[in-house]
């Protein structure tokens, strides 16, 4: 995984030097610090600065797991997985995982916005760090964890000079300057009370209505950057007089709250009153997303007779503008955001118009249509775009899913979008969550027979690359019986194809072959091509091989390597290109089977398909050690071992697949030696998957004369942009897609 996730700043970080001094030097005492403070004070901003300039104190990383957009406590865990760069394909509990991916490394690991998950966070954070020397956990929330342990960091609004300091930086980002030059060692400016400007520059006079200003806004660094936004439009005296009188206003309906939150509350009414009806309106429906929003997403939830489509731009802009809204670039392209306190405010005026649940309805549709458009994109050109698409959404998507749960006329829903995210659960690397959804949802009897279908089918995929057999079974068999006895020769279909690859991982080759060839025939007479077709030949191929026809594995894989080609598709093409690899190895042919493997890695890591990245490193050490390199094949086959770990049982408990590992240990023991050989292997074995990647990335070497490998930098596809482009409002459907059964 990367070294940190901690997303750039924006804009500049204004003062707080007091603080970032002291919450460094606890970070450097305690292994459990929880930074706490009102909404809006800056928790979070001041988390991320100090936990980025903590890095080097970290030899395996900063990372940071984003909670408040979750709503559901089971899936804490999953997210801390997530934001650790753990792709966890067995059927374990994910904080099982968890603890064994920290066991030994030195992480900081940021959590921010726990409070509303605090009943479920507290245990994992405890159980975490009693079994992870090397963890520190940084968190920040409305209240403390209360884990042992644990330093609690109050955090308190702004002083008077760096209040200042704040809101002239964010008045002059918009375009409206606050201050008059005064001489630089004027006591009364911002110079004056610790600023860096020398003798003979000037620095800015702060005028008494900005000190004044910054006071009645308690120093709160949200509601001063609400004040700013509005400076472009109204003088310091003019946000001065009308705060005032919100304030009073919400001083008399508010008595026993404290001075800061009533600031806030102001400050955020106040922007919500100076807001055009528009514009509130924008603000109160935004407040239903969970994470990152696109313009097209925003067009489609919130749009309406009251909001055309065509102004949600504008209106979106002026959000911008005020700083209600924030703009963020993903892998995805760019995307908007509303801070928490800001959309909780949202939220409010929401249910106060009764609009809630048919805005929750919405949003729901939309990301229904946007799983659907993801699955049949999903067999094209814009495999990468899909991946990082759904990755962006993933927040919502699990909101989404959560309110087909919710509503028990919904339950066919419910199966219908676990089922479609297939690609998300096993293309991408999210196994366990894929599990936990897909479970759910088929614990609800939906009356919907496509949609139970759809799902069955889907949980025995993922249960057979997770290796539980039982479950596959149980799901597969309910599936082709259903499907069997209604006439749904499609679902069937799918059914008996994961039967075969069932037993494909457990060393049936022929019955393998006959499944899936059964399954391909149906395909072809429904006229079914996608991703998953032209895997289930790539699978066909592996039985052959394995029953002793390369000649035939090979022919069918290259058939399959030119249709992906055609299509553009990746995922698949790499399995083919895994199988040629192999007979280009028998050959002798090892340049030709490296470059191969590169790129089957490449295309693994970048989906953070483990299986299909774990199974090409094991091959290439055998090719590596054909090369002349037992030392490097030693690594490989180490750095293999912890990514088996986390898909489940080594090989699948496969003979079949066992078989270049097993070939490469042997000769690269005798090459080395006994003792030789477990050394590079324990050196392969420190290496975490994204370093190993960059070994087995690194190109041929010659020990004689190269020395250790130098890795070379390494991206995941996952950090390319990506073009934007229109996605249906709907579900389509349509042959040819992925959305069977």
């Amino acid at each position: 995984m990367r070294r940190s996730n901690l997303p750039a700043e924006l804009n500049r970080f204004v003062g707080r030097a007091a603080e970032r001094a002291a919450l460094a030097a606890l970070l450097g005492t305690s292994r459990l610090v929880t930074v706490v403070g009102v909404g809006g004070v800056g928790k979070t901003r001041l988390a991320l600065r100090t936990a980025a300039e903590a890095r080097r104190h970290h030899g395996d990383g900063v990372r940071l797991a984003d909670l408040a957009p979750l709503r559901d406590p089971d899936l804490v865990a999953h997210a801390l997985a997530e934001a650790l760069g753990l792709t966890d394909h067995t059927p374990r509990p994910p904080r099982e995982a968890l603890v064994e991916h920290l066991a030994e490394r030195h992480v900081l690991l940021v959590l921010d916005g726990f409070e509303h998950l605090v009943e479920s966070c507290a245990p994992l954070v405890r159980e975490l760090l009693a079994h992870a020397p090397g963890l520190t956990v940084l968190a920040t929330g409305r209240r403390p964890l209360q884990v042992a342990g644990e330093t609690v960091f109050p955090l308190a609004p702004m002083g008077e000079a760096d209040a200042v300091a704040l809101l002239a930086e964010r008045a002059a980002e918009a375009g409206a300057p606050v201050f008059r030059d005064a001489p630089a060692d004027d006591p009364t400016g911002p110079c004056g009370a610790g600023g860096v400007a020398g003798p003979d520059q000037t620095c800015p006079e702060v005028p008494e209505v900005v000190r004044e200003l910054c006071r009645r806004l308690d120093g709160i660094p949200l509601a001063l950057e609400l004040a700013a936004g509005r400076l472009p439009l109204l003088s310091p005296e003019q946000v001065l007089h009308r705060l005032d009188d919100r304030f009073r206003l919400l001083s008399d309906g508010e008595r026993g709250a404290l001075p800061r939150h009533r600031a806030l509350r102001t400050a955020i009414g106040w922007s919500h009153e100076l807001c055009t009806p528009r514009e509130r309106l924008l603000w109160a429906r935004l407040s239903v997303f969970a994470g990152p929003f696109d313009l097209e997403a925003v067009e489609y939830v919130c749009g309406g007779p009251e909001l055309p489509p065509e102004r949600i731009l504008d209106l979106l802009g002026e959000l911008l503008a005020q700083s209600l809204v924030s703009r963020e670039d993903t892998p995805a392209g760019p995307a908007y955001r509303m801070l928490g306190t800001v959309a909780a405010y949202g939220a409010e005026w929401l249910a106060a118009l009764g609009d809630t649940e048919r805005m929750r309805r919405r949003h729901r549709d939309w990301y229904m249509g946007l799983a659907t458009w993801c699955e049949l994109e999903w067999f094209s050109p814009r495999q990468a775009e899909v991946a990082a698409r759904t990755d962006a959404a993933l927040p919502d998507l699990r909101a989404a899913l959560e309110l087909c749960l919710e509503l028990p006329e919904d339950a066919h829903l419910a199966q219908h979008l676990a089922g479609t995210l297939w690609f998300a659960w096993a293309g991408c690397g999210r196994l366990s969550e894929g599990r936990y959804w897909l479970d759910r949802a088929l614990g609800l009897e939906s009356g919907h027979r496509q949609a139970r279908l759809k799902a069955l089918w889907v949980l025995g995929y993922v249960a057979v690359l997770q290796g539980d057999g039982t479950a596959a079974v149980a799901a597969l068999h309910e599936c082709g019986e259903r499907a069997g006895s209604s006439g749904n020769a499609l679902a069937e279909a799918y059914a008996t194809h994961r039967m075969g690859c069932l037993a494909l991982l457990t060393d049936d080759p022929a019955r393998a072959e006959e499944l899936i060839g059964r399954a391909l025939d149906s395909y072809r007479e429904l006229g079914e091509l996608n991703s998953n077709v032209l895997m289930g030949r790539v699978e066909v191929a592996m039985a052959r091989a394995f029953r002793g026809d390369l000649e035939g594995a090979v022919a069918l894989c290259r058939e399959v390597r030119e249709v992906c080609e055609e299509r553009g598709e990746l995922w698949t093409r790499a399995y083919a290109l895994y199988v040629l690899a192999y007979a280009a190895w028998t050959r002798d042919a090892y340049g030709e089977a490296r470059e191969l493997l590169t790129a089957c890695v490449s295309i693994n890591h970048a989906f953070h398909d483990l299986v299909g990245l774990v199974l090409a490193i094991e091959l290439l050490a055998l090719v590596t050690v054909g090369e002349g390199d037992p030392a490097e094949a030693a690594v490989l086959q180490g750095a293999a071992v912890p990514m088996w770990d986390t898909v489940g049982v080594r090989l699948f408990g496969s003979k079949s697949f066992d078989g270049p590992r097993e070939l490469c240990e042997g000769r690269a023991r005798e090459a080395l030696g006994a003792r030789a050989y477990e050394e590079a292997f324990r050196e392969g074995r420190r290496l975490s998957p994204d370093a190993a990647v960059e070994r087995a990335l690194a190109g041929r070497r010659d020990p004689a004369t190269d020395g250790p490998a130098a890795p070379r930098p390494f991206r995941t596809g996952r950090s390319a942009e990506v073009p934007g482009t229109r996605k249906p409002a709907g579900s389509p459907t349509g042959k040819g897609g992925e959305a069977a059964g």
